[in-house]
């Protein structure tokens, strides 16, 4: 019996420390980089003039690392199928080469953006929101910490994709890791409540098809539009785009810092010389 168990408990904490230690990486890398480190440059660049409490971080931290933990023991799904000889899709997905490789993750990826809209408007529904997703919008101003703060049922919706993706769609292991650290990256950004994506010249963002940041802080501040993660199609095509996104990222990613405004204000009351 100990030697059928130690190989999924062991499988279990790997699995713990490698999540565990992404989103430490990224989430607290994040806020000391963009709240901290580079506060002033990227004044400007901040959506709201307010900051969370530390209370809330600490809480979205504890809360996170509990959705890791969910994370992982649905995990032991595909090891055990893969252990038992039942999950040929690995050894499929090698067969198929490099081109293979790099296909299966952008799939992957896009696959993932549809399973969170449409799970994400439907724990949306009042009937299902105080249970499934309540906790996540406690973070009504997120921050990188808020990046896996979910409820259990929520942390379960979000878990499960991975294990059903490779059950389904024949796929390495190493292309589950980029797809983690992919998504951990735009979580812990898209929740870091500075701008960082690029404008054009009109103000309109230069990667349209993508997510910002202004996109997702919305979606906390008014949680009837923008439920995309990564992607603006499924908001576009079912018309859930907040009306105000392309205004509201243009006003911030034309705003100035303090710093810039009180100099120009100097600049122009100072006497014109003779």
């Amino acid at each position: 019996m100990l030697d059928t168990l130690l190989p999924f408990a062991s499988n279990w904490l790997a699995s713990m420390w490698a999540d565990v230690t992404r989103y430490v990486i990224f989430s607290v890398g994040v806020w000391l980089v963009l709240w901290v480190a580079l506060a002033i440059p990227l004044a400007g660049r901040k959506i709201r003039d307010s900051r969370p409490p530390a209370r809330q971080l600490l809480t979205e931290f504890a809360t996170s690392i509990r959705s890791i933990a969910i994370f992982s023991t649905l995990g032991l799904l595909t090891f055990g199928l893969f252990r038992a000889g039942w999950l040929p899709g690995p050894y499929i997905a090698k067969s198929w080469g490099p081109v293979w490789f790099w296909t299966s993750l952008v799939l992957m990826i896009v696959a993932h953006d549809a399973w969170f809209y449409w799970t994400h408007r439907l724990i949306h529904d009042r009937r299902l929101f105080r249970r499934f997703h309540r906790r996540h919008h406690r973070s009504n101003n997120p921050s990188p910490f808020t990046a896996y703060s979910f409820d259990l049922g929520e942390a379960f919706i979000n878990g499960v994709f991975v294990p059903l993706w490779m059950i389904v769609v024949p796929t390495q292991w190493p292309v589950i890791g980029l797809f983690m650290l992919h998504q951990i990256v735009r979580n812990t950004i898209g929740h870091s409540g500075y701008e960082l994506f690029p404008a054009r010249n009109d103000g309109r963002p230069l990667f349209p098809f993508l997510t910002t940041v202004t996109h997702h802080d919305l979606h906390h501040a008014q949680a009837g539009w923008n439920y995309g993660l990564y992607f603006t199609f499924w908001d576009r095509v079912m018309g859930t785009e907040h009306p105000e996104y392309l205004k509201r990222f243009a006003a911030v990613t034309a705003k100035k810092p303090k710093k810039d405004k009180d100099s120009e204000l100097e600049a122009t009351s100072r006497p014109s010389p003779a």
